[in-house]
C-alpha cells in the first residue's frame, strides 16, 4: 500500500468502503471519483492485473499511464476468482463493503455465488451494488461486450463527428466510458443518500450504449421532436452560428456565438455594424441557414486584424473565443496551475475538477503496484 501524501480530512465520503471489481476505464473511474472524495476504496484485482497497466509503455511503476491515471486513492489485493479460497477472501470483503462497483459480463458473479438479487441483497440489504455494462441488462444486447468506439458507433455518435473527408470519426477520447464512470458515481451517490434516510442500499446499473446516447444533445431533441436527421457536423453547431473552428495566418481558433447579444458584439467588434440588422443574420435559425456566407464574412474581418492574441480581445469584448490549444498547451496553460489542476508528483490524472469549499477532492494514494506475493499481497 502506498500511503504517500496521505493527509487529513475533513471528506465528503469519509465512512464509505468501496470494494472495486472492476477494470478498465468505467468502473475505476467511478472508484477512483469516490476515493478523491474521501472513500476507502479496495481494488480487486486478478494475477494478471488490471489491463490498463499494460496499455501503453510502463513508467518506473511498473505500469502505464493509462492505469495510473485512473486509480488514484486506492489500495489493492489480488484474488484469483477461479479460486474457492479467494472467493471466500471476496465474500467477507463484500460483507464488509458499503459499495460494490463490478463489470464482469453478465452471469459472471452469479456464477461465483455473488448473484445480487438472490444473494447479496437478501443478507445485505444495505449494499449498493453498482453494475458496470456494454449496454445494461435488458433488451437484446444486454450480456453482449460492450467497448468504447462500439457505443461510440451504435449511439449515433459517431455518424455527427467528423467532416465529409473523413466520414464518421470516433470522439478523441474515451468519451462513453467516461461519461458512464460519472453516470454510475452520480447513482451511488443518490443510492447513499437514500441509505442514509432507510438503511436500504440498491443496484446502480450504468451501461456504454445509454451513456452514448445521453450525450446526443440536441441532436436527440431535433430528432423526438421534428425528425431531424443529422449528418456530419464537423465542428459547426447543427443549431447555432458561427459556431466552429476558424483557419487564419496558420493558426486555429474556435468562436462560439450563442444568442443575438454575442453576435452584435462579434459584429462591433469586427467594424460590421451592418451586419447585425441584416436579414440573412437577424436570428439564431437564419444565422445558421446561411453559415457558410456568415462564416466566410467573419473570416475576412478577423484575418485583417489577426494577431497572437486576438482571442483574448474577443472575450474581453464578450465575445466567447479560444484557440485550439494541444496537448502539451493546454496542461501547462497558466490558467489550468490557477485552478489546481496540475498533478502532484507521482500522480498522473486531472486532480477532481469539481471545488468543494468545505470537503475537498484531494490526491492521497498513488495507483497501487501489483502484488506479487500472497504477504504483499496482506500487507
Amino acid at each position: 500500500m502506498n500511503q504517500a501524501g496521505l493527509n487529513s480530512g475533513p471528506f465528503a465520503l469519509a465512512g464509505m468502503k468501496v470494494l472495486d471489481l472492476s477494470r478498465v476505464l468505467a468502473g475505476p473511474l467511478c472508484a477512483q471519483i469516490l476515493g478523491d472524495l474521501g472513500a476507502e476504496v479496495l481494488k480487486v484485482e486478478s494475477p494478471l492485473g488490471d489491463e490498463t497497466r499494460k496499455l501503453g509503455k510502463q513508467g518506473p511503476q511498473g505500469s502505464a499511464p493509462y492505469f495510473m491515471g485512473l486509480n488514484r486513492n486506492k489500495t489493492n489485493i489480488v484474488l484469483d476468482l477461479e479460486n474457492p479460497d479467494d472467493r471466500s477472501r471476496l465474500d467477507a470483503l463484500i460483507r464488509e463493503s458499503d459499495v460494490v462497483i463490478e463489470n464482469f459480463l453478465q452471469g459472471t458473479m452469479a456464477r461465483w455465488g455473488f448473484d445480487y438479487e438472490s444473494v447479496l441483497a437478501p443478507r445485505q440489504p444495505q449494499l449498493i451494488y453498482a453494475n458496470i455494462s456494454g449496454f445494461g441488462w435488458s433488451g437484446p444486447l444486454s450480456g453482449l461486450p460492450g467497448y468504447d468506439a462500439v457505443a461510440q458507433a451504435l449511439s449515433g455518435l459517431m455518424s455527427i463527428n467528423g467532416h465529409e473527408a473523413t466520414g464518421p470519426t470516433r470522439v478523441g477520447v474515451p468519451i462513453c466510458d467516461i461519461t458512464t464512470g460519472l453516470y454510475a458515481a452520480i447513482g451511488i451517490l443518490a443510492a447513499w443518500t437514500y441509505r442514509h434516510s432507510t438503511g436500504l442500499g440498491q443496484r446502480v446499473d450504468a451501461n456504454l450504449y445509454a451513456s452514448g446516447l445521453s450525450l446526443m444533445h440536441p441532436h436527440a431533441a431535433n430528432w423526438w421532436m421534428q425528425s431531424i436527421n443529422p449528418g456530419l457536423s464537423g465542428n459547426a453547431h447543427p443549431n447555432i452560428a458561427p459556431y466552429e473552428i476558424f483557419d487564419i495566418a496558420g493558426e486555429r481558433m474556435f468562436l462560439g456565438v450563442v444568442n443575438d447579444g454575442q453576435f452584435s458584439r462579434l459584429c462591433r467588434f469586427l467594424g460590421l455594424d451592418a451586419m447585425i440588422k441584416d436579414p440573412r443574420f437577424i436570428n439564431p435559425a437564419q444565422r445558421v441557414s446561411h453559415r457558410e456566407t456568415l462564416h466566410q464574412i467573419i473570416k475576412e474581418a478577423m484575418t485583417a486584424r489577426w494577431h497572437p492574441l486576438f482571442w483574448r480581445e474577443l472575450m474581453l469584448a464578450g465575445v466567447p473565443a479560444g484557440m485550439v490549444h494541444s496537448i502539451p498547451q493546454a496542461f501547462s496553460a497558466e490558467h489550468t496551475k490557477a485552478l489546481g489542476l496540475v498533478p502532484r508528483e507521482g500522480f498522473y490524472g486531472t486532480p477532481f475538477p469539481v471545488v468543494l469549499s468545505r470537503t475537498p477532492g484531494s490526491e492521497r494514494l498513488t495507483a497501487p503496484n501489483l502484488p506479487k506475493s500472497r504477504s504483499e499481497n496482506e500487507s
